[in-house]
Order: structure tokens, then C-alpha cells, then sequence
């Protein structure tokens, strides 16, 4: 923190104590001039801003608005006007335990903050709150530190949170005397408790919370929003709690309903119930903090501590849950899913579990008594997808035995799958599973519920949480300077210009409302040292101003590039986004380096420094799993300049890159030379588009190790220039080196022209020097006509190659070719390549383009390879090719394809 912030929010919380002792005036100066106080010569009457309940507050550094200070009890209905900014000064209760009950209203718009962690809002039994905001003007409770600009992502802890205490039933009651019931409530809050389930405790609607949770009393922090006791007569629809220190909502008994409920960056469990709580909840979105900061479970899910089967039993209902965990881990807790235990029963429907590696187990039933109410229908679990490193953890006895195999006991629900939900940050892609697979809540469980037909919380076009929710959207609204590490420059582009240059030593993030300019080659880190990282939000553009700009991950840094269906980040030159002509090899490209093997390698020794294209720096080393971040939901127009003479760029060059980094729906769209060129490494890929790419649209070679799935390959249909849909090789100088070229590709579409020169023409596959390949569900076709046609569609070049696919090391298995010119060569003396490919399993050729494809859909019916059955990271499909017209997932995101 800033020495100067420091000093101004101890002015701040000075000012609000001393005017607090009812003193006289008082002056703060957090400049550098004295301030001489005046003593008025005729005594006045000071006119305060503030209803009577409060009492005016110093006033806060950028908050231009009256700051009114409340404390204590309110025993009459009092209302938060827009015009104030709120301060909680303490505990501030509003009515007393079911007596001078009182309701507190909070107009749209309305900010309230707490100056500290001892200041926080209970609601009592027998009271109400009002607080309804609105998309467009929620209602906002925070912290002092956000108000004057201190918050941040690892914020938490800063005030202490909102409590509602309710006449609803819990379990820790005596059953026979419920109306005389009162517990104490965490954070020494108050009593809750009674025999009324329908209680009223209020609403609150488009409601956030943030940077609450401090410890008010020890061990004991307050959640962001805890309803103890509450019923069902109080409304909860669009409140968020973010980065709380404890709990997001914790639901003590009661049965309050919830819908739309977004809870990101919470330290501890981000919904957590106990005690009998029997509401309902639809909506809920459940984000631990990306950076992978502090988390733990998504769900912590309790009957009664101290009595396991204490009635009435925790049983709540939720629907329509998507859940994203981080790689958060330390000695006392990981980021994980769900636990269910202590005797909970509940039903989970239309669920999404899913987060990336290093997070911890996704599903678990813990203890005997929750287990036996799963084996006898009490948990129910269905129509949801887990998709995790680690899905399942099964409970276990002191002896060690297994009580619950909780991974069959899943798997044997009606509709559930470990399917990859294909999320684009949280948002579903065209084609994701999750899709039409809900079940039907209104109908067949309770009409409260939204009658809905997806899994998760999002349909993939509507997302609720935009307007009123912190820490999920770029800001609409321009930036007004640019971020840390870039510069600002002239605009070019009706924006805010920021450039991008030289090495970058430390992580910089590219967020959006400004465009921003790549300056000569720019650099992610130094190579294995000062590593850093270079976050991008979804919907940035960066350009290229000319073929010299471009960019470079080093070896130990990442790129952190993720987009979304209905924002992608795209890189681009400068002409395109000045709306001036296009064209091919406009700026450089991406160079990603990584620590991963290569057989250029010298496999004996215990370094490995390759020197990559287009003077980009070394690459290559001893680990596969190595990770230099995600490329997701990425458009790539208009690069590979000849950067040093003959050696253009290709539109991405993955370089010993790792298993560890995710590529995934990615389109390199009119690159000079190769679209996709991998060297070596064990990156997969899946969801590529290679559109009207001037060279090869997919090359690998040195010892590339990687899988691939759902590839279109789409030459210009202007009959530009253009080469292979894949160029494959081995290693040009030593044809046998070792690991081999050996990649596995499935659901692969290319699609020719009609170019031809001297050097080079439309082509399908040719595979060379070497390379090895595993490969399924191909489909390769292309156009002829009165004044040409498309080359070869599948050939194999040197002997290497030849004899590995005469060995069946090599192999091409449930492929359609509809080409004018379907072969070309021999695999050995005695065996075509036209015999070798139909003496495969499920191979055919077509008789031209129009019986295969119908545009870009596959209309051909020849059976597939059950891909999922070889390798988890393959899905399973029921066609042939990148797509079929029921599964077109490159809708919303790419560019050029009319979609």
C-alpha cells in the first residue's frame, strides 16, 4: 500500500472516531499545507446531511457524496438513500430480538462500507431488509480500503458482513418447544430460530458483497451473507459475495430460497449449510479466484455437527450450478467441489463441476450417515457433469474400507457424465454437452424452479450476471490510463492506445477498453528467468503495426490468453482494425517457447536450448507436463511476416511446448506462411480453425508428441495461394531421430482449392521425414473445376515414413476422401498408398466434394472411431470430419466463415 493511502485511511478512520466523541468541528488535511481550524464569533446550530438515525462522517478521498455514519440499533424503519454513502460504525442491528422491529429499505444504487472489521449489519428476528437494487444499480456492501482504491484481488477480510437472524426452524431446537427457541449466532450476532418456516425476513435482489469476513470474535470470522433460521417469506434473487475471508453464504437451518447467486474468490467454502436447512436454490455460478489465490470447497454441506442425525435433516435442492474450481493447495486446505457430510441429505441437479490441474477432489460423501442417505435415495445427484483432475473421493472406515464408491454411485445416476463441459471462462460453448441435457425442474420436482434445458448455470447466450456482478466483466466504459507495464501511444483505433515493448520482467494484464499495440518483438520473460506473466481479458485487440511486430513467451513464462464464445481476444494488424485493406502477412505472428522435449535435443545431455524461427529465442528441454499457460477462444488474422529473410512466422509457433498448456478454440485466419506450427513438444490441441493460411495450415515436426481433436482446415475459397492441410515431418536432417513425430489426431476436416503454381498447389496430407501418425475420423475433400482443380489429398514421402505405415505404426483408420486426386505415391514395393489407406478399418473414398460435405458439415454417414475409448482427452462423436450441422462449434467466436 501506498505511504500516502496509508496515511489517508488512518485520517479516515480517525475522523469517523473522533466525530464519533461529539467534538467540535473537525478539519483533516492529507495534503502537505497546514489547516488552521476558525472558531465561529456567534455560536450556530450545525445543519447535519444525515437523517436522525445517523451521523455525518469524514469524508472519504474521490467519494464526492455525503458520508453518513450509523451505529447501534435502529428500532424504527429507516431507509439508505442513493444520495449517501452508508458507513456501518460496529455492530448495527436493526430492531431488537422480536421487539421494536423495524425494517431498514437501501435504494438501487446505494453503497454501504464498514471502516474495519467490527463493523457489520445484523438483521434481527422479527425485522426486515429492503434491499433492492437493480442491473443497471445494485446495491454494493464493501470495505473502506475499496472506497479509497486499496482493495484488490487478494483483498479479504475488511469488514465484517451481513447476518440475518430468522424465526425459521433449525435442528439445534428442541422440537417440541420451536417458538421458544433462540441460538446464538455466530460473530456473537444474536439469537435465531422458531416454528415459522414461512418467516419473513425481507429481500434482498441485485445485492454484492465484498472484501467481507473478519474474525469479529477469535475463530469466529462472519460470512459474506449468513441467514440463520431464515424463511422462506424473505426473496434472495442476483446477490454476489466476493473475496469474503470466511464463507461466501452460510445457511444455519431455515429454508430460504435462493435464486442467481454468483460467489467468486471466497477464501473458505463458498456455500455452506448446516442444521436443517431445507431451501431451494436455482442459479448459481461458484468461481474461485483464477490467479488460483486461497479457496476451499465449493460446497461445505453439514446435517449437525454434534448430531449427525438430528431432524430436520439438511435437505436442500439445487439446480443449475456451475462450479470452477483453482489450483489453490496448502497444509490446511485445497480448492475443491463438493463435500457432502455430517449426516446432509440434498439433490443436485443440472450441475457443473470442472477446474484445472492441481485442484483437488471434485465429489465427495463423507461419513456413515450421509452415505447411508445416499444408497437410500435421501442424496440425489443427476443430469451433471464432473470434470476434474481428480473427480471422485470415496469415503473410508477407520479399517480402511471403501463405505461408498462414490465414483460408480455417480456414474450410475440418471444422465450424468465426466465429459468435458468445453467452458469458455464460464460460459458453454456451441457444442458444449452441457446443452440440452437438463432435466426438466418445474415439471418433474417443484414448478418453484425455472424450467430450463442446459446443465450449469449459463444456456450460452444469456448471461445473467452481466450489469451487477464485480470481478467477472471487463468494464463497457473505456480505460481512462493505461495498465502497468504498457505505455500509452497516439490512438489509432477511437480507444485508448497502449503499447506493448521489449521484455517483459514481471506479469502484465491486457484489460480490456483499450487496444493495445505489440512495438518490435515483445518478449514474456527472460529465457528460464525472470519469468513472468501476460493475462489478457476477453474481447482485448492487440495489433501489429508492421511485419516486425510480434510476440514471444519465453521458456518459464506464460501466456494467459482466455477469451469466451462471445468475446474472443484477437490478434490482428493494424490495418484491419483501421478498417483499411487485409492481407496476409501484415505483422509477425505468436512464438510460445517452452521446456518441453524435442529430438533436436541431444538426449544425453541435461540442458536443451534450440533456437527457434524468426530469431524468437531458445526452446526445448526435459518436461512434458511443462506449462506455458492457455490460448483460449483466440483469433490470429493476418500475420507471418518474413521476419529475417526466409524465415516468415507462422500465425502461432508452439515450440517444446508442454502437455501443462492449454490450447483450445483457436483460429489462425490469413498467416503469410504455416497456420499451426508445432516443433517437437506434447501440447494437445483441440478446437482449431486454419482458415485461408498462405502455407501449410497445420505442420509439426521434431519430435511433436501431442493429440489433436476437432481440426478445420478451410483454404481460401478464392482460390488464393495456399499449400497442404497438414505438412509433416519427422526432423529434416536426421530422419530417425528420437521421440519420434508420433502425433494422435481425430474429427480432422480439410478442405482444398484450386491453387496451383510451380511450387506449390492446394493439397490434403503429406507426411514425411520420418513422422509417424495415429490418425481417425479424417475427412478430406476439395473442388474441381472447368479451370482446376485441388492436388493430391493424401500422400507419404520417404522411406522412413513409407515403412512405418507398412508396419501399421502408422496408421489412418474411419476417413473419407472425396478428392479429384485421392493418392499419390507408394507405401513400400509391392503396396499404393491408395491400397494402404483402404486396406484400413473404415476407410472410404467419396465420389467428390458435394458427397461428403455440405459446406463445412459433414454429410457423409461412415461410421467414427470412438476416440473417447483410446484417450480421456478425446470426445466421443457419432461423424466424421471437424463437424456436422448439429455440432457446429465454431459458432459466435471466429471469423470468415459466415457463421
Amino acid at each position: 500500500m501506498a505511504f500516502g493511502k496509508i496515511l489517508k485511511l488512518s485520517a479516515i478512520s480517525t475522523a469517523l472516531f473522533l466525530a464519533g466523541c461529539g467534538g467540535g468541528d473537525i478539519v483533516i488535511s492529507t495534503g502537505n499545507g497546514a489547516t488552521t481550524p476558525t472558531t465561529p464569533t456567534t455560536p450556530t446550530t450545525p445543519t447535519s446531511k444525515c437523517p436522525s438515525f445517523a451521523k455525518e462522517g469524514a469524508a472519504v478521498g474521490g467519494i464526492s457524496k455525503t458520508i453518513c455514519e450509523v451505529s447501534g440499533t435502529l428500532t424504527a424503519d429507516a431507509t439508505f438513500t442513493s444520495g449517501i454513502v452508508w458507513a456501518l460504525s460496529g455492530k448495527v442491528q436493526v430492531g431488537n430480538d422480536n421487539a421494536n422491529s423495524a425494517t431498514l429499505t437501501i435504494e438501487p444504487g446505494t453503497t454501504v462500507f464498514g471502516k474495519s472489521g467490527a463493523d457489520f449489519l445484523v438483521v434481527a428476528r422479527g425485522s426486515k431488509i429492503s434491499a433492492v437494487g437493480s442491473a443497471n444499480a445494485p446495491i454494493v456492501f464493501t470495505s473502506v480500503n475499496d472506497m479509497i482504491g486499496t482493495a484488490n484481488d487478494a483483498s479479504a477480510g475488511q469488514w465484517g458482513g451481513i447476518v440475518l437472524l430468522g424465526k425459521a426452524p433449525t435442528n439445534k431446537c428442541d422440537a417440541a418447544a420451536l417458538a421458544n427457541c433462540k441460538i446464538e449466532a455466530e460473530g456473537n450476532a444474536g439469537p435465531y430460530g422458531g416454528d415459522r418456516p414461512t418467516d419473513s425476513s425481507g429481500i434482498l435482489k441485485f445485492v454484492q458483497v465484498k472484501y467481507a469476513g473478519y474474525e469479529v470474535i477469535k475463530d469466529n470470522e462472519l460470512n459474506g451473507v449468513t441467514f440463520a433460521g431464515v424463511g422462506s417469506g424473505t426473496v434472495v434473487d442476483y446477490l454476489q459475495v466476493h473475496n469474503n475471508s470466511d464463507d461466501g453464504v452460510e445457511f444455519f437451518g431455515g429454508n430460504v430460497d435462493v435464486k442467481h447467486l454468483v460467489l467468486t474468490g471466497n477464501r473458505d467454502d463458498s456455500l455452506d449449510w448446516a442444521d436443517g436447512w431445507t431451501g431451494r436454490v436455482q442459479h448459481v455460478l461458484i468461481r474461485h479466484n483464477p490467479n488460483n489465490l486461497e479457496a476451499n470447497r465449493a460446497i461445505e454441506a453439514d446435517n449437525q455437527s454434534s448430531k449427525f442425525d438430528a431432524t430436520p435433516v439438511s435437505k436442500p435442492r439445487i439446480s443449475n450450478m456451475t462450479i470452477i474450481g483453482n489450483a489453490f493447495t496448502s497444509a490446511a486446505a485445497d480448492s475443491e467441489g463438493i463435500l457432502l457430510r455430517a449426516g446432509t441429505a440434498g439433490e443436485i441437479y443440472n450441475t457443473i463441476i470442472t477446474g484445472p490441474k492441481g485442484m483437488g477432489e471434485c465429489f465427495e460423501i463423507e461419513t456413515p450417515e450421509s452415505v447411508a442417505n445416499a444408497n437410500s435415495g435421501k442424496i440425489i445427484f443427476r443430469n451433471s457433469i464432473v470434470n476434474c483432475p481428480e473427480n471422485f473421493k470415496s469415503p473410508k472406515d477407520a479399517a480402511g474400507n471403501t463405505l461408498l464408491d462414490v465414483a460408480k454411485w455417480f456414474a450410475a445416476q440418471p444422465d450424468n457424465s465426466t465429459a468435458d463441459p468445453l467452458l469458455g471462462g464460464y460460459m458453454p460453448a456451441a457444442t458444449s454437452p452441457a446443452l440440452g441435457k437438463g432435466y426438466n425442474m418445474q415439471n418433474f420436482v417443484d414448478p418453484w424452479f425455472d424450467n430450463v434445458t442446459y446443465i450449469g448455470a449459463f444456456d450460452g447466450i444469456t448471461d445473467w450476471t452481466k450489469g451487477w456482478t464485480h470481478g467477472l466483466h471487463a468494464s463497457n466504459a473505456a480505460l481512462t490510463a493505461c495498465p502497468a507495464g504498457t505505455t500509452e501511444v497516439a490512438s489509432l483505433t477511437g480507444k485508448l492506445n497502449c503499447e506493448v515493448k521489449g521484455t517483459l520482467t514481471s506479469n502484465v494484464a491486457l484489460k480490456a477498453g483499450a487496444d493495445y499495440v505489440l512495438n518490435g518483438k515483445v518478449t514474456v520473460g527472460g529465457d528460464n528467468t525472470t519469468s513472468a506473466t501476460l493475462s489478457i481479458d476477453p474481447g482485448v485487440r492487440i495489433y501489429g503495426k508492421s511485419g516486425q511486430d510480434y510476440l514471444v513467451v519465453a521458456r518459464g513464462s506464460k501466456l494467459m490468453a482466455e477469451g469466451s464464445p462471445t468475446a474472443p481476444i484477437v490478434f490482428t494488424s493494424l490495418q484491419d482494425v483501421i478498417g483499411s485493406a487485409t492481407h496476409a502477412g501484415q505483422w509477425g505472428g505468436i512464438v510460445v517457447l517452452g521446456n518441453a522435449p524435442s529430438n533436436k535435443c541431444d538426449q544425453a545431455a541435461t540442458t536443451c536450448s534450440i533456437e527457434a524461427e524468426g530469431n524468437a529465442g531458445p526452446y526445448g528441454g526435459y518436461k512434458a507436463d511443462d506449462n506455458s499457460g492457455v490460448i483460449k477462444y483466440v483469433q490470429i488474422r493476418n500475420a507471418g511476416y518474413e521476419v529475417i529473410k526466409d524465415n516468415e512466422l507462422n500465425g502461432l509457433t508452439l515450440a517444446g511446448v508442454g502437455k501443462g498448456t492449454v490450447v483450445d478454440h483457436i483460429q489462425i485466419h490469413k498467416n503469410l506462411d504455416d497456420g499451426l506450427e508445432l516443433f517437437g513438444g506434447t501440447v494437445n490441441v483441440k478446437y482449431v480453425v486454419l482458415t485461408g493460411n498462405e502455407d501449410d495450415s497445420l505442420d509439426w515436426t521434431d519430435g511433436w508428441n501431442g493429440k489433436a481433436q476437432f481440426l478445420l482446415v478451410k483454404h481460401d475459397a478464392a482460390n488464393t495461394v495456399t499449400n497442404r492441410g497438414i505438412e509433416a515431418d519427422n526432423q529434416s536432417t536426421n530422419f530417425s531421430a528420437t521421440p519420434l513425430s508420433e502425433p494422435t489426431i481425430a474429427n480432422m476436416t480439410i478442405i482444398g482449392n484450386t491453387f496451383k503454381s510451380a511450387d506449390m498447389d492446394s493439397e490434403g496430407i503429406l507426411l514425411r521425414a520420418g513422422t509417424s501418425a495415429k490418425l481417425h475420423n479424417i475427412l478430406i475433400a476439395g473442388p474441381k473445376t472447368d479451370t482446376g482443380a485441388m492436388g493430391e489429398c493424401l500422400e507419404i514421402e520417404s522411406t522412413q515414413s513409407q515403412a512405418l505405415a507398412a508396419s501399421a505404426r502408422l496408421v489412418m483408420t474411419h476417413s473419407v476422401l472425396g478428392c479429384p486426386e485421392p493418392f499419390k505415391g507408394t507405401v513400400s514395393s509391392t503396396m499404393t498408398v491408395k491400397q494402404w489407406f483402404e486396406g484400413q478399418q473404415g476407410n472410404k473414398t467419396a465420389a467428390d466434394q458435394a458427397a461428403v460435405l455440405n459446406g463445412l458439415y459433414t454429410i457423409d454417414t461412415t461410421a467414427a472411431k470412438d476416440m473417447a475409448a483410446v484417450d480421456s482427452f478425446f470426445t466421443k462423436t457419432t461423424f466424421v470430419g471437424a463437424m456436422d450441422a448439429a455440432n457446429d462449434w465454431t459458432k459466435g467466436w471466429t471469423t470468415g466463415l459466415g457463421n
